[in-house]
Parts: structure tokens; sequence; C-alpha cells
């Protein structure tokens, strides 16, 4: 990639506008200070105090934090003086915000709020491209890293007959709300706290809500395709990838070649899977010809029973460890790691219990509802409501459990950016 080598060699660093340093904002300022020709100029968060100790925390020398502005304006370090902005709120409203500020502001943006990406990454990215900057995904989460398997793929001349990622996966999780979220986790809710774990974002993690966010993101960045039930969390370890995430008419359980798709590490009994992926992405490949598929088993790679498709995997993902990798690549090479081509996946809100009118949905990992993955088509073709809109909202009428919401079911505020753009999109 020659990324390392090229930020050395400048005359001047990159310049980096950070917003959020939590946990993933702060696995990124770990490396900061061993790569050469990178520098972090401003860091924004809610509290600059705890920003500063985050950047103690994770080996900061006194000098580099005077060096660096600390704010607690989003919109401030969007339109400073740097030359990429790193979005890391997590929150999909003011992720759509602070980008749209970084946009205007001639700055490349980097995306790690999936959050808001899967709900108008396609606008944003148009919006970008109109302005001359980049609009990137965050190299180390999940979608960027199988956005470039994708393209491998492609670019060696294999069909990507499927592509996601693993997690922990079992139907009962789709109904775990953060009161009893810690004991999937082997963690007392006591320990949880000490060690400053929120409750409703780690259970995003568990009742699938992530998984339909990030999953969404792989097909509009990849152009894939999500299963139109929804996804199917299969339980499959690394040696089955190809067997099993192949279309149905060659004996896998997908409905076509081109598909996304998350994999449990779980079987639906609860035992583990042998040789998971819980951690880690994968790319099925499919040979175009029979010569390239007796390759495949010439060069010692595992096929489907067929010989015709292929696995390709990451067993894990270091987040914000990898991080650096967008910022050199849009300032380097105007490069993004990943980026939303198309609106082709969504991640809809369902109700996790019985709702009734007047209740206020309390959004991702919450109490409430949880995000299933759907295709793009049947979002808008319904208005389905977005998960990334449902925090804050009132319900106008009762919602039995199980129901997939619509954006009429509840009040939303028109004046807010992510309204506005989902309803762009939906136009």
């Amino acid at each position: 990639m020659n990324l390392a080598r090229l930020a050395a060699e400048r005359d001047h660093p990159i310049r980096v506008a950070l917003i959020g340093a939590g946990k993933f904002g702060s696995m990124f300022l770990a490396q900061v200070p061993t790569i050469a020709g990178l520098e972090v100029a401003v860091i924004a968060d809610l509290d600059p105090d705890r920003a500063r100790a985050a950047c103690r925390n994770v080996g900061w020398d006194d000098a580099r934090i005077a060096a660096t502005r600390f704010t607690d304006s989003g919109l401030d370090a969007a339109r400073a003086e740097v030359d990429v902005v790193i979005e890391a709120t997590g929150h999909p409203e003011a992720g759509i915000t602070h980008a749209l500020a970084a946009i205007d502001a001639g700055r490349h943006i980097v995306m790690v709020n999936v959050e808001a990406d899967v709900l108008a990454g396609a606008e944003l990215a148009r919006r970008a491209a109109r302005a001359g900057v980049v609009y990137s995904m965050a190299y180390g989460d999940q979608p960027a890293l199988v956005a470039e398997m994708v393209d491998w793929a492609r670019a060696t001349g294999f069909q990507v007959a499927a592509a996601g990622k693993g997690t922990k996966y079992l139907p009962a999780y789709h109904h775990v709300t953060p009161d009893d979220v810690w004991s999937h986790y082997g963690l007392t809710p006591e320990a949880a706290q000490a060690a400053g774990m929120n409750p409703q974002m780690f259970n995003s993690f568990l009742d699938g809500t992530k998984s339909a966010i990030e999953a969404a993101a792989m097909a509009n960045a990849c152009g894939l395709d999500v299963p139109e039930a929804g996804l199917g969390f299969p339980a499959c370890g690394v040696d089955d990838l190809a067997n099993i995430l192949r279309p149905q008419s060659v004996g896998g359980q997908l409905a076509r070649d081109g598909m996304v798709e998350v994999v449990s590490s779980l079987e639906r009994d609860g035992r583990p899977v042998f040789r998971d992926l819980r951690w880690g992405v994968y790319v099925v490949l499919k040979a175009p010809n029979d010569y390239a598929a007796a390759c495949f088993k010439q060069y010692g790679l595992p096929t489907d029973t067929t010989g015709r498709y292929a696995a390709m995997y990451k067993p894990f993902h270091l987040i914000g460890l990898e991080l650096s990798v967008s910022a050199l690549s849009v300032a380097l090479r105007g490069e993004p790691t990943g980026q939303t081509r198309d609106w082709r996946g969504d991640a809809v809100a369902v109700a996790k219990r019985d709702l009734r009118a007047g209740d206020m949905l309390d959004g991702e990992g919450g109490w409430t509802v949880y995000a299933r993955a759907t295709s793009a088509q049947a979002s808008r073709a319904q208005a389905l409501l977005p998960i990334g809109l449902a925090h804050g909202v009132a319900l106008t009428r009762n919602i039995a459990k199980g129901t997939t919401l619509r954006m009429e079911d509840v009040v939303l505020n028109d004046t807010l950016n992510g309204v506005q753009l989902r309803r762009q999109m939906l136009r």
C-alpha cells in the first residue's frame, strides 16, 4: 500500500480532527505517536477533560497533549484547519451534522459512525463528491474490511458469492435489554460499571442491531444484496463458509450469489461453533471458469463440494488500532477505505415488546426496538423507520411485538439533518 512511506516522506504531517474520544477514538489515539507523518491537531468531546484523560490513558506525553486543541464542539472540530475529520461519536444525528459541516468546509471525512452512514451515507457520499472531498468508511471496522476483501476479489476476476462478518447470535438475543445484557457477557452489572462499559451500547452488539447496521453498510459499499427476510445468522465456522454461504440451488443457504450475511459463533442450541469467526470478516469467491476452479485445489484453497466456491477470511478486526489507514488513504491518495456507493441495504426498527401510543423509543441497543436488515427497495416502498431515527421519538399508535415500524408510526422532527436526508433519499 505504501501509505507509511508516503506519509513519512511528506514535508508536513497530515493533520486530523477527531470528534469523539470514546473507545474507538482512544484506540486510534494510542497509535498516533508511532505513525510518522500523522498528527492529531484537534479533539472534540462533550467533556474535553475526559478526552485529555483518554490521551493520558493511551500513553500520550504532556507535550503532545499540550500541542493538541481540545474542544466540546464537534462543529468546531469539523471546520478546523485540518486535512481529515474523523467522526466517531456513534450518534446518527450528530454524525450527519458533523459530516455536512466537514464537507462544506472542504475537509475529507472518515465516518466511524456507521449508524449515520447507514441512515444517510449515500447522500453524504454524493455531497462529498460534489464538493471535491472524500467520504470514507473507517478501516478497522468490519464494513471497511469487507469492502477491501470484496474489491480484492473483483480485482482478481472472481465473482463475489457472499461477504460479511461473524458475531455471537441466538434468536432470543433480539429481545435482550440493557437490564439483562451483562449475563450474556459473563459479567456482573457492578463489574461492567467499574470498567466503564455502557449497557445499551454493548446490548446493540448482542440483540442483532449492530449486525443489521453493519450488513447494510457492507451492501451499500459493495453492491451486494441483503436477504429479503433479513439476516439468517447461520451457525458457521471458517471451514464451512464456502458450503453454507452459497446459493440454495447448489446446496447452500443463500437465495442467490451476491449476498451479505452474518454468521453466528453459536449453534442454535447454544453450543460453540468449531473454528468460529466471531471477531472476523469473510468473502466467498466463485471461480469464473473451470481453470480457476482447478487452481483452487492445486494451491490448497478449501472449496465447497462443487469446487467452484471458496472462502477467504480475516479472523480478527482491530477497529480503532487500524483507523489511521483511512486517514492516510484519503489524505495521500484521495481514496476511501470503503464508501457507500448506493442505497441497497437498510437497518430498520422492530418492536422488542408490545408498545403503546405515546411510548418513547430509545433506539439502538435499548428496551423498545432492535434493528433488522432489509433491502433498500423494501424500506423505501414501505417507508420503514430506520434504527437511526428510532431514538427519542414518540409512537403515534400501538405496535405489537415483532412488528417492523414505519416512519408514520412516530413523530419525527423534520428540522433534523438525519430526517431531512432520509426523506430526500425516499424521494
